[in-house]
């Protein structure tokens, strides 16, 4: 099948009308009568005890129901990332705690009537700590003494192939380091909790993994899962962020102890401070090779600072060492992680999982070494890159159809790399171009988490089709998709399709919307069960009309049978309900057997003032190997995001503490991201040729086009000032000591 009706269209969204006209009401938005306000009383300290809490004042505050300590607590920990109870992530955490080890660790919460209330309240609130010398750097915390109560200050791992390097192999070192990045959504975390009929505890959470969330409530409270229900809301933003358990437990634990509806919000700050990051990390790259080229051998030694809870910050260190055999034909290779923790923000989910940090260190090497030895970036790469077909040397899911050699040759010819790659640009103002390849996965297949889903989809009586999932509208389209999917199959307009979101007592399964498996799991997902409730439906025609199911066509939303008769989908739905009473509806279970390899390549030009050390990206294009666009203009639109958060991770974003473990930058004021005026024009390019396995040859882009795009930014930045820049972000200090020697 080649010509699609709706995949590959620029189809609406399928909530864009309500989104524009303000119609769409997220949490924050709906109305609180009878809802209690929660805010969450944050450690001010780094590291220590807390010795007192003085709650007197704040109980005087109009409104105020109750002030919440750890002496709340349910004194069970949890990992907020875990969702199936043999994963071995160290459970660590706990709702309200004594012993806060990181400013913003939550050791209460006030809940009262409004949110004024429990505002005042929270400022009144006095805390006596006993303070202890943080820990803050990575590279120290791999020596220091834990600070983390029984629990490893460092975790090891170790992914390795090959013999090693060979005698008489050229060799190359860099450090490259990358920082600790705000997520930055527009909407804040916030969630909700009630009870409901038969004594189930309710959650709203514009979350990722209802079922994360579910699991770790069922633990704390130690009530049965049929007993929680978690109910994905409406949402502005995650990029993993809103992954995790990380308001929810507090919500819960504030209605079950009062039986009230309980809203649990914070503000920007809070935000930055006191939920999830992009992990730092400090990457040393030692490559060896021949002398035309050939990578032979690779070391890799990782320190990714998590922050001061385990979370799946482990996790994300070996997804780093996962993707660095994915990208290069390397015959042999080792890489170490090794994560640590210190006494700041702790580290989660944030788009790509390591994947922006592992290849900001290889391609800002990559660079270097050709610089160093004399060889063309472009060339070094092309005779090293992976072929289409080719297996993973760590015995992970092969590569699939990787048309990475086709986006480095096509990016290279658009962007007119080699006329602009050696223009030199004197006086104040610098101008060069840079570019790095990337890869990424298609979901959890292959690695120790699985990955399945089950999903649900009928005709309902007027024709339109129902599919009832566990699926996350991230804001990326999600819906839309999976409806041009189930539309392109079943000749339906995609209006007349509707997606429902995750409630976990009426969804089935479904481990989440993470690790880029959304299009390419649960879009083949769809694309099947579509497929069987056509053929289900052909056949209830069938024996309803007598005609030869190899003489009915569903087209357009119309029964053709052979003798011409006519009718609607709905209308052959009620006759299929009166004649054989059964429902036109299936169900599908889905566990996939691939994950291949997503590829792309970003190609960028810089400005850079030389007095001021200002970077400005001025063009960028970003080719990406897709196997099918499902929606070009969605696709799209995630791709000009990606880059806009590559470009912040490159030259100015990073969350900064003083000696005492105290952000720095707390406030948007402070904490620079790339805004509209900063953004240079973005040229995206598509290659389309087909992944098996993915639905209609679709497979991921929503975290890859970030990956490359720091790496592709420094590099141009380098090749500007003939420098060695080689630790993130590239602010005005670091550009300036640079230029000076």
């Amino acid at each position: 099948m080649t010509n699609f009706k709706y995949v590959g269209q620029d189809v609406k969204r399928s909530d864009i009308e309500e989104k524009v006209t303000g119609r769409l009401r997220y949490l924050g938005d709906k109305p609180s009568g009878g809802t209690a306000h929660a805010r969450l009383i944050m450690s001010s300290i780094a590291n220590g005890r807390v010795i007192s809490i003085d709650t007197s004042e704040a109980l005087k505050v109009p409104g105020v129901i109750k002030v919440y300590t750890p002496d709340d607590d349910p004194r069970i920990t949890f990992n907020s990332a875990v969702f199936l109870p043999d994963q071995t992530d160290r459970r660590d955490e706990r709702i309200f705690t004594d012993r806060p080890i990181f400013v913003g660790d939550a050791i209460g919460a006030v809940l009262a009537e409004n949110d004024q209330a429990a505002r005042k309240a929270v400022a009144l609130v006095k805390v006596e700590y006993e303070e202890y010398e943080p820990v803050l750097d990575p590279v120290q915390a791999l020596s220091a003494q834990s600070f983390r109560d029984g629990h490893p200050q460092v975790i090891e791992g170790k992914i390795s192939y090959g013999e090693g390097a060979p005698e008489g192999s050229i060799s190359f070192e860099t450090t490259v380091t990358t920082p600790k990045i705000h997520h930055g959504a527009m909407e804040n975390h916030l969630c909700q909790s009630y009870m409901d009929y038969g004594d189930v505890l309710v959650v709203e959470s514009p979350c990722q993994m209802i079922f994360t969330v579910r699991y770790a409530l069922s633990v704390l409270f130690k009530k049965p899962v049929n007993r929680i229900r978690v109910v994905k809301a409406p949402m502005g933003g995650t990029f993993g962020g809103k992954q995790e358990a990380v308001l929810e437990p507090a919500c819960a634990l504030m209605t079950l102890d009062t039986g009230r509806n309980v809203r649990l919000s914070i503000d920007r700050g809070e935000c930055i401070i006191g939920t999830r990051t992009r992990a730092a990390t400090v990457g040393k790259v030692t490559t060896y090779l021949d002398d035309q080229g050939y990578f032979l051998h690779r070391d890799i030694d990782a320190i990714t600072d998590v922050g001061a809870y385990a979370t799946g910050g482990h996790r994300v260190t070996m997804a780093m060492g996962k993707k660095a055999s994915r990208l290069y034909r390397i015959p042999s290779q080792s890489f170490k992680g090794h994560t640590t923790f210190t006494n700041t923000t702790p580290n989660g989910a944030c788009r790509g999982y390591g994947s922006p940090q592992i290849h900001t260190m290889t391609e800002i090497h990559i660079d270097l070494l050709a610089k160093k030895l004399n060889f063309d970036p472009v060339e070094i790469r092309m005779k090293n890159l992976i072929h289409p077909g080719d297996l993973d040397p760590t015995g992970a899911p092969p590569l699939g159809n990787g048309r990475i050699r086709d986006c480095l040759t096509i990016g290279v010819e658009k962007f007119r790399w080699y006329d602009r790659v050696n223009l030199v640009t004197d006086g104040r103002y610098r101008k060069g171009v840079g570019l790095a390849c990337c890869t990424h996965g298609n979901g959890y297949y292959g690695s120790p988490y699985p990955d399945f889903l089950s999903m649900a989809m009928r005709f309902c009586e007027d024709g339109s089709v129902l599919v009832n999932a566990g699926l996350h509208e991230l804001g990326n389209g999600t819906m839309t998709t999976i409806g041009q999917i189930v539309a392109e199959v079943l000749d339906l307009s995609p209006d007349m399709i509707h997606v429902t979101e995750a409630d976990s007592q009426t969804a089935p399964f479904d481990v989440g919307c993470v690790a880029s498996r959304v299009t390419y799991v649960c879009g083949a997902c769809a694309l099947e069960l579509a497929e069987k409730l056509k053929a289900r439906f052909i056949s209830q025609i069938s024996q309803v009309t007598g005609e030869p199911e190899d003489k009915i066509l569903l087209r357009d939303g119309t029964v053709i049978a052979g003798s011409g008769e006519q009718l609607t989908y709905g209308d052959m739905v009620c006759r299929i309900a009166k004649t054989l009473r059964q429902e036109v509806g299936d169900y599908l279970h889905y566990a996939p057997d691939k994950n291949p390899a997503s590829f792309g390549v970003h190609l960028a030009e810089v400005v850079v003032d030389t007095m001021t050390g200002l970077v400005r990206v001025t063009d960028f294009m970003a080719v990406h190997d897709v196997g099918k666009a499902i929606n070009p203009k969605l696709l799209n639109g995630q791709i000009y995001g990606g880059v806009q958060m590559g470009i912040g991770m490159a030259i100015s974003e990073e969350l900064t503490y003083d000696g005492k473990g105290r952000p720095k930058n707390s406030s948007l004021s402070r904490y620079h991201m790339i805004n509209a005026p900063d953004m240079p024009p973005v040229e995206v390019v598509l290659v389309e040729e087909n992944e098996p396995g993915g639905p209609f040859g679709a497979k991921s882009i929503g975290e890859i086009c970030t990956v490359p795009t720091s790496a592709a930014v420094v590099n141009a930045v380098n090749r500007a000032l003939g420098t060695d820049l080689t630790d993130l972000p590239l602010v005005p200090e670091r550009v300036i000591k640079a230029i000076k020697g």
